[in-house]
Parts: structure tokens; C-alpha cells; sequence
């Protein structure tokens, strides 16, 4: 029997227009954006499909947009076929998703807890942040040693073993890339973010965010989520409260998340949300599963068919 992992994705996955053909297309997508206006009271709907890109950067902005935008997937692709996961994982802010699917919060919680996220992160300045791709442990752990003189630096990221995303002080992530640059490391690649995300600058929102977070109605999870902070299975409602504020300044790691379910025997995974960054991470991790995406109604529509084929969905 053929294990299914829904997967959601995080900041920078995001374009103008998305989510549009689904809102068009399903009654579904339509009530989850629908809803996201009204809760957040602004037009997240407008933000998604008409941007601009300037406005739809904007952290603030960002991560509410790509969780509705996610969540209206995910229910434009359940309102067709009934496929139930065997594990759910998000990248940084897709672990909403994650948790939303999984039945932790309802809709209404997730969309004030991101929006809450968001602001708390948006408002943290100072710090950058660098992917550094096909760097071996070594190199890397050298490099950041090598960063450590100047300032603090760290891991935010673990993408894939070809990606590792490196975040802190300015001159130390640039001593850093500059190190590994100059010991064989062919690409280090500044990223355009406002802040270190997921580095010890983001730990006083973590701090405002838990207790924003001991508030909040959650539930046990029906479906076991995959956490970022430590690549292991949650379901009792009192994790996801400790996790979610340590998941703001902690690493996110995402290679050991999908090894983890590949070693439960997960070989399906869908990439519910815009775009195919994790498909494309999958593929340098877990090269042997089948990876889908539920981006628009043609590739709902092509996973749908794919599942019917591969598990007799119906």
C-alpha cells in the first residue's frame, strides 16, 4: 500500500497571479481565499492574483498569501478526489498548512496565527542571508567557523543535500560565503529577504509569538506532522504550541524531514501550493518517490489522474 505525504511550501515560492485559476475553478478555493479576506481584513484575494510583486514581497504580505493560497489548493484538490496523507509537513510557514491539514487549527486560527507570524518577523531588521549550493559538510562547517570570527552566522536551512541556507550578522554570512567562494565551493547566493530568518535575530518575535501562541485554540493532530525544528512526528496539540514560536529563530530542517518519511515508507509525495520548489528539492533528496503538485487545475487535474492510476482513488 502506497504511503501519501502532503507537502506545502514556504517564502519565495510565491508569484502574481497564483491561486487564480483555482479561485476561478473551484467552490472550494474560492471559500478559502474568500474567508482569508475577511478574517484578515484586507484583500489577500487582490495581493495573490493582481500583486504587485512589490506588495506581494513584503513579509507581512508573503506569508499569509502563500498559506491561502496552499490551504485553497488543498481543498480544491479534496472537493475532487478523496485522498487522506499519511503525514504532512510544511516548509517554515507551510507548516501552517501542514497543521491545518492535519486538523490542528481550523482555518480562521491559521490565517490570525501566520498573519501574527508574519508582522513579528516583518518587523525584525538586520542580518542576511545566503544559499550555498553543493558544499560538503566539511566546507560548509568550515565556512561558518570561518563566518564565526566576525560575527554570529548559522544553518537557517537545510534544503537539500545540495542546499544549505546560511543566515545572521552581514559580515559574518559575507565572511562566510567569501570563505567557502575561495575554498572550492562554486555558488554562494545572497538572497533578497528583510532579515535573518531563522537565526537568534528572530528570537524576540519567537518570544512575543509564544505568547500570542498560548492563546490559541489547538487540537491534536488526526495525521502526524513532520516539524521542522527537529524533523520528527507531532500530534499532541501542547508540541505544536512549544514548536511554533521555536520554529521562527530555529533551523529548518527540511532534508531530514523527507528522509524521515521516506524511512516510514512514504514513496508519494504531493506539493500542494505555488509552485515546485520542494519537487525540486525532493528530487535531490528522495530521488526514488513519485513527487506531484496541486499548483492550478491543469496539474489537480494531472495528479488526480496520476493518483487514480497509481492507488485506485476515486
Amino acid at each position: 500500500m502506497k504511503k501519501i505525504a502532503f507537502l506545502f511550501p514556504g517564502q519565495g515560492s510565491q508569484s502574481v497571479g497564483m491561486g487564480k485559476d483555482l479561485y476561478d475553478n473551484y467552490e472550494a478555493a474560492k471559500n478559502v481565499f474568500d474567508t482569508a479576506d475577511t478574517v484578515l481584513g484586507k484583500s489577500v484575494t487582490k495581493i495573490c492574483f493582481e500583486g504587485p510583486e512589490e506588495d506581494l514581497k513584503l513579509t507581512v504580505n508573503t506569508q499569509p498569501s502563500i498559506v491561502t493560497m496552499s490551504i485553497a489548493a488543498m481543498e480544491a484538490l479534496r472537493s475532487q478526489v478523496n485522498v487522506v496523507p499519511d503525514y504532512t509537513a510544511g516548509h517554515s510557514l507551510g507548516e501552517y498548512c501542514a497543521m491545518f491539514a492535519a486538523g490542528v487549527m481550523s482555518l480562521e486560527t491559521t490565517l490570525k496565527a501566520i498573519q501574527k507570524r508574519a508582522d513579528l518577523m516583518g518587523q525584525t531588521k538586520g542580518g542576511s542571508m545566503a544559499a550555498v549550493l553543493n558544499a560538503s559538510e566539511e566546507q560548509l562547517k568550515a565556512g561558518l567557523e570561518e563566518g564565526s570570527k566576525v560575527g554570529y552566522v548559522d544553518v537557517a536551512n537545510y534544503n537539500s543535500p545540495a542546499q544549505v541556507v546560511i543566515t545572521g550578522a552581514d559580515d559574518a554570512v559575507k565572511a562566510a560565503s567569501d570563505y567557502l567562494l575561495a575554498n572550492g565551493v562554486r555558488r554562494v547566493v545572497p538572497l533578497a529577504v528583510s532579515g535573518a530568518f531563522h537565526s537568534k535575530f528572530m528570537e524576540d518575535a519567537g518570544k512575543e509569538f509564544a505568547s500570542f501562541v498560548s492563546d490559541l485554540e489547538l487540537n491534536d493532530a488526526s495525521i502526524p506532522v513532520i516539524t521542522n525544528v527537529d524533523a520528527e512526528a507531532s500530534s499532541n496539540s501542547e508540541d505544536f504550541r512549544e514548536k511554533m514560536p521555536k520554529q521562527i529563530y530555529s533551523s529548518v530542517h527540511w532534508t531530514q524531514t523527507i528522509q524521515k518519511m521516506v524511512e516510514e515508507g512514504v514513496d508519494t509525495f504531493i506539493e500542494i501550493g505555488p509552485g515546485k520548489v520542494l519537487a525540486g528539492l525532493n528530487k535531490k533528496i528522495a530521488p526514488e518517490a513519485a513527487v506531484y503538485n496541486v499548483f492550478d487545475k491543469a496539474s489537480l487535474d494531472a495528479t488526480i489522474e496520476a493518483l487514480k492510476e497509481s492507488m485506485s482513488l476515486v
